[in-house]
């Protein structure tokens, strides 16, 4: 049997789906996470090729991609990929996100050779991931991105003892700092700030 309330609309979602402006909108604000997401790519190229003496050649030959999607937890979002490196064992990727609704992020993405590589220098830096805001994934499940509990905890709440436990207990590591969507105008400026600080984290 039908259930005819479902086929009806609130007043609120007649008035939305009678105005095109908001989704041309919409599309102008992902437009405009495309833009940031290409500036930034060439900054992160510009250092990434700086920093090519110690950096596996695989992530310096690595290309960005920037991608979009309409349904992480129900919300459109942008991705910007780079450097990045995926393989079935070995992970070495910088994920940036814009999330409609929640907030920008980067991430750095470590499995394999590539967490083997640098986990120890991840774990010398802790003073500088508090200093900087960053999380460290507490998850099972290295693809979800959101900042609960259950993903994500502040690498302030650590002792260097649960540090080094928390990166050696999962066969992957994954650190993440995030910020608010009002701070947009500052964005690029913060995202590569980030990016430098990842460099540092895992260089020495």
């Amino acid at each position: 049997m039908t259930d005819h309330s479902k086929l009806t609309l609130s007043d609120e979602e007649l008035q939305l789906v009678s105005n095109s402006e908001w989704i041309l909108t919409k599309h102008n604000i992902i437009d405009s996470a495309y833009q940031l997401f290409g500036k930034l790519a060439e900054t992160i190229k510009t250092t990434v090729e700086l920093e090519n003496s110690w950096l596996p050649l695989k992530v310096v030959q690595s290309t960005a991609k920037i991608s979009k999607g309409e349904n992480y937890l129900q919300l459109p979002y942008v991705l910007l990929d780079y450097p990045r490196c995926f393989t079935a064992e070995n992970t070495f990727a910088v994920r940036t996100m814009f999330w409609w609704g929640n907030f920008f992020s980067m991430t750095i993405q470590l499995s394999g050779i590539y967490k083997e590589m640098f986990a120890g220098n991840i774990c010398k830096n802790r003073d500088e991931l508090i200093r900087n805001n960053f999380y460290i994934c507490v998850n099972d499940d290295q693809w979800q991105h959101h900042f609960e509990e259950n993903n994500y905890c502040s690498v302030s709440r650590l002792t260097k003892r649960k540090l080094e436990q928390a990166l050696q207990q999962k066969y992957f590591v994954k650190l993440a700092v995030k910020f608010p969507l009002q701070q947009w105008k500052d964005m690029h400026e913060l995202l590569e700030r980030s990016f430098t600080e990842i460099v540092k984290m895992i260089k020495d």
